[in-house]
């Protein structure tokens, strides 16, 4: 046999077996490729999408944190000044109720010395009384004893 023969028919058994391998071989094997390629791209965006979601959601999460803290810094400052309300109408209550025991017992007083002067008025009088008739007993000057009641009366 002839070189050129062999060469020629190495030739197209390499042509052949190219065109096999490509036919049945490489063409699933690139498909497989790329398909594998495609879910390692997919998964990376995924990857890429979920940290991007992540930090929205810790930014979100920062956010509602900062204003809850605000919201329970109004609610200790609402509560703080309606303690100080509450602390100052029952410092009023209380005054007022003070103001108002005093005044009863003021009046109290004032009605406790009415009867006590209308009562040492009735004893003055009884005794000046007695001591008019013990005068009139003794003397009957009308005119001197009348200026004399008169004057006891009103010191008293």
């Amino acid at each position: 046999m002839n070189i050129n023969v062999t060469l020629i028919a190495q030739i197209i058994a390499f042509i052949v077996m190219i065109w096999l391998v490509n036919k049945y071989l490489w063409r699933p094997v690139s498909a497989l490729l790329e398909q594998r390629q495609k879910r390692i791209a997919d998964g990376l965006a995924a990857a890429e999408k979920g940290k991007h979601e992540r930090e929205l959601a810790e930014q979100h999460a920062k956010e509602v944190l900062l204003e809850a803290k605000t919201r329970a810094a109004e609610i200790i400052t609402q509560a703080e000044r309606r303690a100080g309300e509450i602390v100052e109408e029952s410092k009023g209550q209380a005054r007022t109720e003070g103001q108002r025991l005093i005044d009863a017992a003021n009046a109290e007083i004032d009605q406790e010395l009415v009867r006590a002067r209308e009562q040492l008025r009735k004893e003055v009088a009884g005794i000046a009384v007695a001591g008019a008739q013990k005068i009139l007993q003794r003397e009957v000057d009308a005119n001197a004893h009348a200026d004399l009641l008169n004057e006891m009366v009103a010191k008293l």
